[in-house]
């Protein structure tokens, strides 16, 4: 028996590689899907099912390409209603693979059609628990995220379905089992994952809030429901492309490879109101870039600020990268639905710089001079972290405005007054600042390695520490 996580950081996602006998399952692929089919190649195993644990919300699962390219059915649980060839199971469906199985466990909760996969050995031993985003390591899927694509379920009916399936379903199964997340800390389908991405099912029954079997099903839905906010604007739309399909991503990647030059790209970015999108490193950016681009650097959690930050999945964006990552950031792109790459500068930035095109920059300052510009009266302190970090510990006289409420946050800033930037380290302060200069706004300053630095600094008043109640 082979079982293999694949996990891809920037998600914070789990994938799954099964093989028994020959016979290989996929759970939860990513949208490329080559490496699943070479990895059984190698193994001279058949892929002979894809498996998806629900409709993702957090990115565009490859579970179409997968099964049009091996030939392997796509099975997902009850209630999966699909707009392409799937199979709807139910609860209790076995599916033979080599001479093991895996069951079907329907779920309900975080979504109405959220399954679990148990795979059962050649002995009839329950081994594995493949939890999706039903069950995660110290928390569970949020179960707001549903009713955005079907208004009549709210959180409150998807909690109570959600404790059911936890008791009646999850906690009955064998202390000894490997539970199998879908996601890791750092995604926001839940509010306080663990940085683990694997564990017994007894730990898990000691350790995770959720699984309390003295949590009433009132206390379960508050402990579940609080400290939630808003997901993120792209859950939707990444939900409805699972659901509906999507262009395969040979597709995808044909089409944003076209390399432009300096003159071509100028002419395409005036011509089609393409978002410029810059993904070098954020210090890189800081020292030069195309006017009106946005960083989100490639080198952090990149798909989901991508995600965040540009509300529209079929909006065209031109690409400046590091020379020889350009499929690398179309294939990252299009792991949360974003295909419409129409090119990238040939080149790179260097050659807009040679070809004497027009260039700006943000400047960025360490937290030492921050602080003695901050001490003369030169600025006010922004941070853009997320509320809870915030909350949990800040500079004394700093203002939240949060980069993944933007909009909102924008309404805090005065254009005419000068701020000093910071998130914790650096990534998403430059992505708060090259979005705001692209929308006008020249007085932000970033103040290099953010939080930390900052700390270290020893040079600001920073408020006591606060143990966070959720990481959303």
């Amino acid at each position: 028996m082979k079982v293999e996580q694949i996990y891809t950081g920037c998600l914070a996602q789990g994938a799954y590689y099964i093989e028994n006998n020959g016979e290989a399952a996929i759970i939860d692929p990513l949208r490329e899907v080559e490496p699943y089919i070479q990895k059984a190649e190698r193994n001279g195993a058949k892929i002979k099912y894809v498996f998806e644990t629900h409709f993702h919300a957090d990115f565009v699962s490859g579970h179409i390409d997968l099964s049009a390219k091996t030939g392997a059915p796509i099975v997902y649980g009850p209630n999966a209603a699909c707009a392409f060839d799937c199979i709807s199971a139910t609860d209790g469906q076995e599916f033979p693979l080599g001479k093991a199985t895996i069951r079907v466990i329907h779920t309900p909760g975080h979504t109405m059609e959220s399954t679990c996969f148990l795979l059962i050995d050649e002995h009839g031993k329950e081994t594995s628990l493949f939890s999706g985003d039903t069950l995660f390591i110290g928390d569970v899927g949020r179960p707001d995220l549903a009713q955005k694509v079907k208004a009549e379920l709210t959180e409150d009916i998807l909690a109570g379905h959600l404790y059911d399936s936890l008791r009646n379903k999850i906690m009955p199964l064998a202390d000894d089992i490997i539970v199998y997340p879908a996601h890791g800390a750092g995604s926001a389908c839940g509010k306080n994952m663990s940085k683990e991405t694997t564990d017994t099912l007894g730990n898990q029954k000691k350790t995770n809030y959720a699984l309390n079997p003295n949590l009433t099903r009132e206390e379960f839905k508050k402990e579940v429901l609080t400290g939630l906010v808003a997901p993120p604007s792209y859950f939707p739309l990444n939900v409805l492309m699972n659901i509906q399909g999507y262009d395969s991503i040979d597709k995808v990647l044909e089409r944003g490879q076209h390399a432009l030059s300096p003159e071509a790209f100028e002419v395409a970015a005036n011509e089609t109101g393409a978002l410029i999108l810059d993904t070098r490193d954020p210090q890189t950016f800081t020292k030069g870039f195309v006017p009106n681009s946005i960083n989100i650097g490639i080198d952090g959690s990149f798909a989901p600020w991508v995600g965040a930050m540009i509300p529209d999945i079929k909006q065209e964006i031109l690409l400046i990268t590091d020379e020889g990552r350009e499929e690398e950031v179309i294939t990252r792109l299009a792991r949360v639905g974003y295909d419409f790459t129409i090119g990238y500068l040939k080149g790179g930035f260097e050659a807009w710089k040679a070809a004497g095109k027009e260039v700006d920059n943000i400047e960025s300052i360490s937290a030492e001079e921050a602080a003695e510009r901050f001490a003369a009266g030169e600025g006010e302190i922004l941070d853009v972290r997320k509320n809870s970090e915030y909350l949990s510990e800040h500079v004394k006289e700093a203002e939240n405005a949060p980069l993944d409420f933007i909009n909102d946050s924008m309404l805090k800033i005065d254009k005419n007054k000068t701020y000093f930037v910071h998130c914790a380290g650096g990534y998403r302060s430059m992505i708060f600042n090259s979005t705001l200069r692209a929308r006008g706004y020249h007085n932000l300053i970033d103040v290099n390695g953010g939080f930390k630095s900052i700390k270290e600094s020893e040079k600001f008043h920073i408020t006591d520490y606060v143990c966070p109640s959720t990481l959303l």
